[in-house]
């Protein structure tokens, strides 16, 4: 819901019209602003209306005395308990949005509302009686938030898009980030693309006060850092996982306009949905059909998505897509994403979204979370697995890892072996994050010019990762380390953007029930092996669904959201190879080695290599430049 945009200092009035006009397609359906000219506060909102849709949910929302001033984005899903809280201790309440709860709460309560909130949202409020701003991001990170901090004040907003007027002098590349970029495919942690621009973290709050950052802290840490125990035995994990699960998908079902939901036909959204459809029969759910076939080793999920939709009787509306659109839109894409992402997978969540709001809907519930909490992913197997052979000294894992690089990358199965292997001589929390990493160091290097390879020479891409790991204790089993890894960085910095994003793109949002508080502090409580069974991942949530859905469903092969982007890259996307990635570009720009990105694009062509996702984030790097660098106008093609 909504897109909000601020300042606490030396800003200009004018600057913050321009910006919230560059988010408004975050909230087509209503704009406000404020300013303290007095204080050099200026608050922006653009409204996606979605409870109480009369102009009682008009934003910047003051309190009943004009002296604090909130805009916010997200939703409360525990608003309704929260009111009738604050109702009984004489608070009451003009309209019934859950904005206006969460004004009311921080009169109350200040900043130790925070722990109070199960939802999704991101914030700011002005207090004139204390002369602070406060500003807070979600426990699990679901609405995004970047902020600018400088000399002139303090600016944030929805979107890095809508800072850029605030800031434009702010143009200046950030090296470290972009490496990681190029190792993850996305960037964990606080940096973006340009050093003045950060994201406030997942769980995160700051008090700020005459425009500078007074105070920063993490309100919200995932379980396991909280020494939450995993004391359940199967029987109360089944019966748990269910009942948390449908009571959150309610809990997500609230408001007053049509809600439909994502169906991919993988597990996550297949149980998202049984659920939704107990409470609305007449539930509307969306998928697409990509023409134009997929990568080797890549499952269709289409035919699923049908099996799901038939057996809980629930109306499928399905979006086609011709491939060759798709690889066209992927500059659009990356430009909408304020980040270089190198994963088409966001293309699927515009089109679905566009589809659902050309059909009346404004909310989907979407399945993302369910492998974050679960287990479910491949590295989780590895991970599983590692004992059998850990005891190999590093120095003959690091030969194996040697021996996969000559592989020939056009098989799928000695690609992900190769991915395996990759990084086989580390140990500890570097052995966890490399799992992560997509393009190896060496290879990158190569990649970058003497300039680049200088400003990144003490960086590693791993820090953020192991700085966050650093605080738990060693008796934190490994696949406990790695679903907080995930659920810090792989959701919040990687799936949860694009989702959020590219839906609201067109006016719509994703709601996560995976990621409704209550269910993930309950999922910690479930000890690991039934999670992760061997080979077989979210064991307890397939065992918990069995009586939904049909088990061809629940035990279908793993897949996500794909496109044939190596096709792609030996055809489709030629042209735009060969402009964006030119021995001109590439010089002009002075990030990377000419002649080394024709080398590696000859050798993907070949099939020596893989680097299709290498080539996508590097055609991801220039766009994002071309749009957010170069451009002197404000003006971005969506």
């Amino acid at each position: 819901m909504c897109g909000i945009l601020g300042y606490f200092g030396q800003f200009d009035r004018a600057a913050l019209a321009v910006g919230l006009h560059l988010i408004s397609h975050r909230g087509p359906d209503d704009s406000g602003t404020m300013f303290d000219d007095a204080a050099s506060v200026g608050l922006g909102h653009r409204r996606l209306s979605i409870l109480d849709l009369s102009p009682l949910g008009h934003q910047p929302m003051s309190s009943p005395d004009g002296k604090v001033w909130l805009i916010f984005n997200g939703e409360i899903y525990n608003f309704p308990e929260l009111r009738a809280d604050l109702e009984a201790k004489g608070h009451r309440f003009r309209g019934h949005s859950d904005t206006e709860v969460l004004l009311h709460l921080y009169l109350e309560r200040g900043e130790a509302m925070l722990p109070m909130l199960n939802g999704i949202f991101a914030f700011g409020i002005w207090d004139q009686r204390s002369q602070q701003m406060f500003v807070a991001r979600d426990a699990m990170g679901v609405k995004p938030l970047y902020y600018a901090a400088s000399s002139r004040g303090f600016a944030f907003a929805s979107e890095i898009k809508g800072l850029l007027p605030l800031i434009p002098e702010a143009r200046e590349l950030d090296a470290v980030a972009l490496h990681r970029y190029l190792s993850f495919l996305w960037c964990p942690g606080e940096g973006t693309p340009l050093k003045a621009v950060r994201k406030v973290l997942p769980g995160e709050a700051l008090i700020l006060r005459a425009g500078k950052i007074e105070r920063k802290w993490i309100w919200y840490q995932t379980p396991v850092f909280r020494g939450i125990q995993a004391d359940l035995d199967e029987k109360s994990a089944i019966e748990g996982t269910v009942s948390h699960l449908r009571s959150a998908v309610k809990r997500q079902l609230i408001a007053d306009v049509p809600v439909g939901a994502f169906l991919s036909g993988g597990l996550d959204s297949s149980a998202v949905v049984a659920f939704a459809r107990e409470q609305n029969p007449n539930l509307r759910c969306f998928t697409i059909e990509a023409k134009g076939g997929h990568d080797v080793g890549e499952t269709d999920d289409l035919p699923y998505a049908r099996r799901v939709a038939k057996h809980l009787d629930v109306a499928l509306d399905i979006v086609e897509i011709d491939s060759s659109k798709m690889a066209g839109d992927l500059e659009r894409m990356i430009v909408q994403l304020d980040e270089p992402l190198a994963d088409p997978a966001p293309l699927n969540v515009l089109y679905i979204s566009k589809l659902a709001r050309e059909s009346g809907m404004k909310v989907l519930l979407s399945g993302a979370g369910g492998d974050d909490l679960f287990t479910g992913y491949r590295r989780h197997v590895a991970v599983n697995y590692e004992s059998l052979w850990s005891w190999i000294p590093s120095s003959l894992r690091r030969a194996l890892e040697s021996a996969t690089i000559g592989m020939d990358m056009r098989n799928a199965s000695k690609r992900r072996f190769a991915k395996l292997m990759r990084g086989a001589g580390l140990d500890g929390d570097a052995r966890l994050a490399n799992y992560f990493v997509w393009a190896r160091e060496p290879d990158l290097f190569q990649l970058y010019s003497q300039d680049f390879r200088a400003e990144i020479r003490q960086a590693n891409a791993l820090d953020p990762m192991l700085d966050f790991l650093r605080p738990l204790p060693s008796s934190v089993g490994k696949l406990d380390r790695m679903l907080a890894l995930e659920q810090e960085f792989f959701l919040a910095d990687h799936n949860l953007p694009y989702t959020d994003k590219m839906s609201m793109a067109v006016g719509l949002e994703a709601r996560v029930p995976f990621l409704d508080l209550e269910l993930v502090e309950f999922a910690a409580r479930i000890p690991m092996p039934m999670k992760q069974r061997g080979r077989e991942g979210k064991w307890i949530l397939k065992k918990a669904m069995e009586p939904f859905l049909p088990s061809d469903v629940i035990y279908r092969p793993k897949s996500g959201f794909t496109a044939p982007l190596r096709r792609w890259m030996r055809h489709d996307l030629k042209p735009l190879l060969g402009d964006l990635l030119s021995a001109r570009s590439i010089t002009q720009r002075g990030l990377f080695d000419a002649s080394a990105i024709q080398r590696l694009i000859e050798a993907n062509d070949s099939g020596r290599v893989d680097a299709s996702y290498t080539l996508l984030s590097l055609l991801g790097i220039e766009i994002w430049c071309r749009n957010y660098v170069d451009r002197s106008s404000t003006v971005f093609p969506m």
